[in-house]
C-alpha cells in the first residue's frame, strides 16, 4: 500500500511540475501575435522549447505513475488525491507568479483538504 501512496504523490508532483513550468515559459514567451502565421511560429517555439518538452514528459511519466498506483488502489479512492494538485499549484502560483490568494481560494482549498479526508476516511 506504500508504493501506492508513492505512486500518487510522485503522479501529484509531475503534474505541478508540468503545469508550473508551462506556465513560466508560456509568461516568458510573452503576448501571443495577431497574425496567423505568427501565431503558428509563436506555438512551434513554444512547442520546441526544452523546459516546455520537459513538461509533457512529466505529463507522461504522471499518466505511467499513474498506472502504478491504480494497481494499488480503488480509482474512487485514488482519484481524490489528485485534487491536491491543485492546491500545491495554488500555493506555487502565489509564490512563483505573484498571483492572488484570495478569500475564496484559501476557502475552497479547505474544503478540497476536508473533502479529501472524508473521501478518503469511508473508503
Amino acid at each position: 500500500m506504500l508504493i501506492g501512496f508513492f505512486f500518487v504523490a510522485l503522479t501529484i508532483a509531475l503534474t505541478v511540475y508540468g503545469q508550473l513550468v508551462f506556465k513560466w515559459q508560456v509568461d516568458l514567451a510573452g503576448e501571443v501575435p495577431t497574425g496567423f502565421g505568427e501565431q503558428i511560429g509563436f506555438v512551434f517555439r513554444l512547442l520546441l522549447n526544452p523546459w516546455v518538452i520537459s513538461s509533457f514528459a512529466a505529463a507522461f511519466l504522471g499518466s505511467l505513475t499513474w498506472m502504478g498506483a491504480l494497481t494499488q488502489f480503488e480509482l474512487s479512492f485514488a482519484y481524490p488525491f489528485m485534487s491536491l494538485a491543485y492546491v500545491v499549484v495554488m500555493v506555487f502560483s502565489y509564490y512563483l507568479f505573484n498571483e492572488p490568494l484570495t478569500a475564496p481560494k484559501i476557502v475552497g482549498t479547505l474544503v478540497i483538504i476536508v473533502g479529501l479526508f472524508i473521501v478518503t476516511r469511508s473508503s
